[in-house]
């Protein structure tokens, strides 16, 4: 008898699986002509970079292949319960120094390098408390779903 293999997973896995899946899903749309904005006047970095993901997120090529890592890497973090606890919380944290980050350099200067405009500090704002509130609160007991 052929019995169907599932394979359960924690909600934290889940929600680390989710928020990979969408981060490399963001990666791809930043090389997207039309869903970028400005799409021929992407620079590899840097702040002068007028690639707008969605017409609202300044995006560069390497801003975009960090997105891309940091999604693979959700993914694959996702496969164990407690890599996915790291990659949320640790996650969270990166998320939250760049909140930082941005709010204190020029951004029309060179330390602008990745590059953010401030609708990407608040999005990082935003990304990096909910991941570590994901990673602590989805973590508190190691329960499995369906």
């Amino acid at each position: 008898m052929n019995t169907p293999r599932t394979s359960a997973r924690s909600p934290v896995q889940l929600a680390a699986l989710v928020v990979g899946a969408v981060f490399l899903l963001v990666g791809v749309l930043g090389f997207i002509p039309g869903i970028t904005t400005g799409y021929g006047d992407m620079s590899f970095a840097g702040h002068r970079s007028e690639a707008m993901l969605l017409g609202v997120f300044q995006v560069s090529i390497l801003h975009n292949i960090v997105h891309l890592l940091f999604g693979v890497a959700g993914i694959l973090m996702a496969r164990t319960w407690s890599g996915a606890r790291a990659y949320l919380i640790a996650g969270g944290v990166i998320y939250l120094l760049l909140w930082l980050y941005g709010l204190l350099i020029d951004k029309d200067s060179a330390a602008n390098f990745v590059p953010v405009n401030v609708a990407d500090d608040w999005l990082h704002f935003v990304l990096g408390v909910g991941m570590v509130a994901l990673g602590f609160l989805l973590s508190r007991r190691r329960t499995l779903t369906k």
